[in-house]
């Protein structure tokens, strides 16, 4: 009884073994984009929206987004009710949003990633929203986390 159990560990353990995946480096990297590459238009939208996002915290109103600025992903996961949560932690911990300074602009192969240092009361307050727009211009990501000056592609992962 002892060997048959074996057998299926050892059976089970060869039948999960790993599978390699191969991915494209070019579609991993990232590289930064100088305020010459940078349309305008987009960058005044993207900053709009996550000003939007995070003076909710402020106001405790939020304009739902449209499918003409989001995916359908992000609309169903930035709801009012998440944002509350989000937002009574962050004013307990960092007081009131003051604003967002682009810190760089960044582009792998298939997104373009607004980088923003958010600007709290707190002087102890360090806090970075990434914004990250797909292909269709639409934003397909709004992440906020810690602050840390350098930025890796390992953060990048969604």
């Amino acid at each position: 009884m002892k060997k048959a159990g074996l057998i299926i560990c050892l059976l089970l353990l060869i039948g999960c073994k790993s599978k390699t995946v191969s991915r494209d480096t070019e579609d991993l990297k990232i590289k930064k984009v100088s305020a010459d590459e940078v349309d305008s238009n987009q960058q005044n939208k993207i900053y709009r929206l996550g000003k939007r996002v995070l003076e909710t915290c402020n106001t405790s109103k939020f304009k739902p987004f449209n499918e003409t600025e989001v995916t359908k992903s992000v609309m169903e996961n930035t709801t009012e009710e998440r944002l509350t949560k989000t937002c009574l932690r962050f004013r307990q911990y960092y007081g009131s949003f003051i604003d967002l300074k682009l810190d760089g602009v960044y582009k792998t192969k298939q997104e373009t990633i607004y980088r923003y240092h958010a600007l709290y009361t707190k002087k102890i307050a360090n806090k970075e929203l990434r914004i990250f727009v797909n292909e269709e211009n639409l934003v397909s990501a709004i992440k906020s986390m810690d602050w840390d000056e350098k930025f890796e592609s390992k953060i990048i992962e969604k």
